[in-house]
């Protein structure tokens, strides 16, 4: 075992991580380390990916290191050796055809198995071994085999069943000793029958093989060793094939590790319904919800360590030590993307490059080391690191505790700018007084409940939490009597002093619970707040769409109306047009909006569906630019983006005309729009279009200019729509004029 490995295993047991560890060893296909080399991220996703669909287990299969380099050299593989990776290459083509989600689906999908290798494949049986229905020769050999075993079976039978026997008998069956067909007989049977002995029972009797069969025995010896040279020659044959593919089969090896460390992980995750987390690019640690994999019933933890230290003090087994031990074991599955328990939406584990642990007592009688100077070791090897998380259990132990936490101070500040962060247990108030006021320490107390004199295993965060050293013994069985003799030895004052620690932890408990019922009240009204927002939002737009559905229809009518009008002159009907237009010019005004923002130039604003920016205001109306197209529309029909309007210079207002060249028919045959809007440039085709069909006219021209096509593509679009056009065609030599039949 390398030291790496060694350092592994035993983080793993500092951690109580052992049991995890190995039920998660057995969602393997074959035994391997439990990190992961490469890309964490890529890993990440894989795993995601292959979360999401179900997928064949692969079967057990060896390590073939050993294989490989055996291969290297010319060897020649066994039968069972050539079977693993004919395993590995056909697990490989099952993963192909289950058609995995990407980037997993591309991975496996690029793994090409060379034609050879794949013709060895199909030389295989489900079990490993040569079918016999590709090879006479091996077909023949099997059936004398079984031919041989039958003719054996049948002579023992007969054997068993005979009158000269049947005295010496201890039953009638045929046993199997050793591979071999035998009778299980009494002493003296050598009268009766010529046998060899081959073995003897615990009763005393003896295992024989009748002379009488000894032709059939040879028979099948000849008969399997021809076999095993048959099978051989194909074990030789195939070596040389993979010698050919050797880096192939190394490749192929390597992806099934890879795979199958996916696979294990997702099987395991989904077993016990675990999560996994992603470590983040940002240092600390937020657990929610989080239970160590070795505790039975757990009570859920939910802790943030937000700063470079956290200081756990507080009631004795209390459970402070397996607070260090789910903080760093929450760091360490992050960091090899084994999954835990936890509510993943509001976890959040950092990235840190290693993990230390200075847990233990390590004094030893044998390398003449105390306590105190084992702990100064592993401190000085601490010097040596950088980006680490550290969890140091009961700091002072060993020495002097004043002494200790002025030294420990020095060195926690020392370490941390080596970007080191530290979780640290106590039981020593002077050290936590020292490190209170630092503003890089988070204090966690761990809770006692003083009614059923207990500890509640559970944390407030921002306070220094009592010991309750005597309570504890109390519980423990030390009589009471002695409790309190201590706690007049202890003395008033600094009893006096644990009280006002207890008072403050109860107070900021109380505080936080007050907050945590103030903060769940705002959330309830910012609940409310939005869902009036959104109730205002879908009125508006129901609102919208029922005037658009009154503008579609009303639209209609006007053209129809137009239609009739075409065919009939009525001095009549072109009043009640006119008063119809005059309806529909008629807007109701907006509803007052408290606070309201009035809208200026360089605003961003959204009308309808579209997001733009007002460039002009012109009495009721506003000129807004959507995609690089300006639109004329009515001012109260814009609403603010919520985005900060940048101060721009206003432009020069420009009066866009429309020179129209009439003939003597009195309708145009072409129309400029020059200049235009898009909404005057639409409304004025309209008029045109409509005049020249009043008129009989065949043919017209519309001049909208080259410029950046904008006006062009949308004089198109309506074209297009229009019922009364044939065809339409751009005017040769790139003129900027539209010529349309009628």
């Amino acid at each position: 075992m390398s030291d790496k490995q060694s350092s592994q295993k035993s983080m793993i047991q500092k951690l109580d991580l052992d049991g995890y560890i190995k039920r998660f060893e057995l969602f393997l296909a074959r035994p391997k380390a439990v990190a992961m080399m490469g890309d964490i991220n890529q890993h990440y996703r894989y795993i995601q990916a292959l979360s999401s669909v179900t997928f064949p287990l692969p079967s057990p299969v060896p390590t073939l290191d050993r294989e490989l380099n055996l291969i290297a050299k010319q060897g020649v593989l066994s039968l069972e050796e050539i079977f693993a990776f004919v395993t590995i290459c056909s697990y490989l083509n099952q993963l192909k055809a289950s058609k995995l989600p990407e980037p997993l689906g591309g991975w496996i999908g690029g793994i090409e198995i060379p034609e050879e290798v794949m013709a060895i494949l199909d030389l295989f049986t489900q079990e490993g071994e040569i079918n016999p229905q590709k090879d006479p020769e091996l077909l023949q050999l099997d059936h004398a085999l079984k031919q041989n075993k039958k003719e054996t079976k049948e002579k023992l039978y007969r054997l068993a069943h005979s009158s000269t026997l049947r005295d010496y008998l201890v039953d009638t069956q045929v046993h199997y000793n050793g591979g071999e067909e035998s009778l299980l007989v009494r002493g003296g049977f050598n009268s009766v029958i010529k046998a060899t002995v081959i073995a003897r029972s615990s009763g005393g009797f003896f295992y024989i093989v009748p002379q009488s069969i000894s032709h059939l025995k040879s028979r099948a010896s000849e008969l399997q060793s021809t076999k095993e040279a048959l099978i051989y020659r194909y074990c030789k044959e195939i070596s040389a094939v993979f010698l050919k593919w050797e880096r192939f089969l190394r490749f192929v090896n390597q992806a099934f590790d890879r795979f199958d460390h996916y696979q294990a992980r997702v099987s395991f995750a989904r077993a016990y319904e675990y999560e996994f987390v992603l470590p983040s690019k940002r240092k600390g640690v937020k657990l929610t919800a989080f239970a160590h994999p070795a505790i039975e019933n757990p009570i859920p933890v939910t802790i943030t360590m937000s700063k470079p230290v956290m200081l756990i003090t507080g009631v004795n087994a209390g459970g402070k030590t397996m607070l260090l031990k789910s903080m760093l074991s929450a760091v360490y599955m992050s960091k090899y993307l084994l999954p835990f328990r936890c509510d993943v939406t509001q976890t959040e584990v950092g990235h840190f490059k290693q993990i230390e642990a200075v847990i233990d007592d390590p004094q030893s009688v044998k390398n003449d080391i105390s306590t105190f100077a084992g702990r100064m070791q592993e401190f000085a090897k601490l010097f040596g690191k950088e980006h680490a998380i550290v969890g140091v259990d009961e700091i002072e132990l060993g020495t002097d505790s004043d002494e200790a936490a002025s030294l420990f101070r020095v060195m926690l500040d020392a370490l941390q700018e080596r970007g080191i962060w530290f979780i640290v247990t106590t039981h020593h108030k002077r050290l936590a007084s020292l490190m209170a006021s630092d503003t890089r320490v988070e204090l966690i107390a761990a809770l006692y409940d003083e009614e059923r004199r207990l500890p509640t295993y559970t944390f407030l965060q921002g306070s220094i939490g009592k010991s309750y050293a005597f309570e504890t013994a109390q519980r423990y069985g030390v009589p009471i009597g002695i409790v309190n003799r201590a706690k007049s030895v202890y003395g008033e004052d600094k009893e006096n002093l644990n009280e006002l620690i207890e008072r403050s932890t109860a107070l900021e408990r109380e505080m936080r619970e007050k907050i945590g019922r103030v903060e769940e009240e705002l959330h309830a009204i910012e609940k409310q707040k939005q869902k009036l927002i959104d109730e205002e939002v879908e009125l508006k737009e129901r609102h919208r769409k029922a005037i658009a559905t009154l503008e579609n229809r009303y639209n209609a009518a006007t053209k129809k109306a137009r239609e009739a009008l075409k065919v009939k002159e009525s001095t009549e009907g072109r009043r009640l047009l006119n008063v119809a237009h005059k309806h529909k010019a008629f807007e109701p005004k907006p509803l007052d909006t408290p606070n309201a923002v009035p809208l200026k130039v360089g605003d961003k604003v959204k009308y309808r569906s579209h997001k733009g920016e007002l460039v002009g205001l012109r009495g009721k109306d506003a000129t807004i630019l959507v995609d690089g197209l300006k639109m004329r529309v009515p001012l109260s029909s814009l609403k603010h983006r919520g985005e900060v309007a940048q101060p721009k210079l206003k432009p020069k207002p420009r009066t866009p005309k429309a020179n129209v060249n009439v003939e003597k028919s009195g309708a145009s045959v072409s129309v400029k729009l020059l200049g235009m809007y898009a909404d005057e440039a639409i409304d004025t085709v309209d008029k045109f279009l409509s005049d020249a069909l009043v008129n009989n006219l065949n043919e017209v021209q519309i001049i909208h200019g080259t410029g950046g096509g904008v006006l062009s593509k949308l004089i198109g679009e309506y074209l297009k729509r229009h019922p009364k056009i044939q065809k339409f065609y751009r005017m040769k030599g790139n003129l900027g004029i539209t010529i349309v039949e009628l």
